[in-house]
């Protein structure tokens, strides 16, 4: 299972740098706080669906794009 934390996270950030979008304004944009978005992003949190679709609309892509 942590595995598939870690894969979604790479792939968050991934998608997030290729939009220039910083940690703080994801989080800013998400109502998620900065510290669990860094989390999310290494794999120590499993995140629930209502997240991965607040992320994947500030993301501009399909939840399942983050999906591993």
């Amino acid at each position: 299972m942590k595995d598939l934390a870690i894969q979604f996270g790479v792939k968050m950030r991934e998608r997030r740098k290729v939009l220039k979008i910083s940690q703080d304004k994801l989080a800013l944009l998400t109502d998620i706080d900065r510290s669990y978005v860094g989390r999310i992003e290494r794999g120590e949190v499993n995140v629930t669906l209502e997240k991965v679709y607040q992320i994947a609309e500030v993301l501009e892509c399909d939840a399942k794009d983050l999906l591993p």
